[in-house]
């Protein structure tokens, strides 16, 4: 019978690896002061977060630059990383009304790795530079999530999308193997030893589920995609969202309900031309084509419209 070979082992020296002296004896507490120690662990994690935020202002920057020039954002990520980033791009369309195609996010090990491991997925560079030569072009941005630094899948992707041309980004919770990375900015987040040690689905994940959010947030903001802090390019799908639309055009305006309702109507459900007619009180085919020359920014149509200064 043949004996199969010992599959390698690699020790990663991540900040993340190491054993937390604040946790020492977590095992050993009642229930609340488990939760507790793990909370203040979680406390820490804004703070690493907002050192970052001139980096991460480069990367929304890029991905910015990217989609206005026609081409997509792409999150590469793998274990906890992937999944959380394939969240974040999921929920884009139905919060912002985005294009299906303006953010992708690739999935060491494919859609199955989303809800169960596969073994060794992680670990093909190979496999993360095809998806990038597959999905990718120049004037792309890529942006890489590993918490240990050293993911081969999400390094072989960003090598490659260096080479086609794309800009690239890398978010790491392990700032010294971070910096080696040849990318266009390193998002180094200083989250130090998990509460349980190697268990990066809890500080490191928070973190990157933190500049994720921020991150798309920014970007869609930057792409017109709100007006102030209201979300009207949010997608109607349910009543429960036609409501909060009505709502939204309310708070905009100071107007009243019937009001807001006849121009969400008279706009075919659309919040924008509907909060540019109320505004400016112009008509609908007037409103839309205001957007339209403007690529979608309320506020701008605004102001080609006359009825609002910047």
């Amino acid at each position: 019978m043949t004996v199969p070979s010992p599959r390698p082992a690699v020790r990663v020296n991540a900040p993340t690896e190491r054993r937390n002296p604040r946790t020492m004896d977590i095992d050993l507490l009642p229930t609340q002061e488990i939760l507790r120690l793990i909370n203040n662990e979680d406390r820490t994690v804004p703070d690493a977060v907002a050192a970052t935020l001139p980096q991460l202002a480069r990367a929304v920057d890029f991905a910015v630059a990217a989609l206005r020039g026609g081409g997509k954002v792409h999150y590469v990520g793998a274990g906890t990383s992937g999944r959380l980033a394939t969240l974040d791009a999921a929920e884009l369309s139905p919060t912002f009304n985005a294009p299906d195609d303006w953010f992708l996010a690739h999935h060491a090990g494919g859609p199955a790795a989303l809800i169960k491991a596969v073994e060794n997925a992680e670990d093909d560079d190979e496999e993360g530079a095809r998806v990038i030569r597959e999905h990718a072009v120049a004037g792309d941005f890529v942006l890489g999530l590993a918490a240990s630094g050293r993911t081969p899948y999400v390094l072989g992707a960003l090598a490659e999308a260096r080479r086609i041309g794309a800009h690239t980004g890398f978010v790491s919770s392990n700032p010294a193997t971070a910096s080696l990375v040849d990318v266009d900015v390193t998002i180094a987040l200083e989250t130090g030893p998990e509460a349980i040690a190697g268990s990066t689905r809890m500080k490191a994940g928070t973190a990157q589920k933190l500049v994720l959010t921020s991150f798309s947030t920014a970007v869609m903001i930057k792409l017109g995609r709100t007006y102030s802090n209201l979300m009207v390019s949010m997608r109607a799908t349910n009543a429960k969202l036609r409501g909060r639309n009505v709502t939204i055009l309310r708070e905009a305006t100071g107007l009243g309900e019937q009001e807001c309702s006849d121009a969400l109507q008279a706009a075919d459900g659309d919040v924008k031309v509907a909060l540019v007619c109320l505004l400016s009180g112009v008509d609908s085919a007037q409103a839309a084509l205001a957007l339209n020359e403007t690529d979608g920014h309320v506020r701008d149509a605004l102001v080609t419209l006359g009825a609002a200064t910047r």
